[in-house]
């Protein structure tokens, strides 16, 4: 079987299309309640450090960012040892 967390997205995204017909978002509801809690999907654990670490940077550096988000990512990026 697919990734459930692709499978899950793809129903809900179905769900929100106001191009898809009321049967197929009817098929898309039995599936998430049916086969999917929900669609309330568990996590696969833990984020990839090397990852967090180069979100925070990201932010430190994107001048869209606020001064509260950049201080925070330092502040962040600081507890990590980076």
């Amino acid at each position: 079987m697919s990734n459930p967390g692709n499978v899950v997205g793809g129903h809900k995204a179905n769900l929100n299309n106001p191009g898809t017909s009321d049967e197929a978002k009817q098929h898309s509801k039995e599936v998430l309640d049916n086969e999917f809690n929900g669609g309330n999907v568990e996590k696969s654990g833990e984020k990839n450090p090397q990852n967090v670490a180069g979100g925070l940077k990201a932010t430190v550096n994107n001048p869209r960012v606020s001064q509260e988000a950049k201080d925070s990512a330092k502040e962040r990026l600081e507890d990590m040892g980076q």
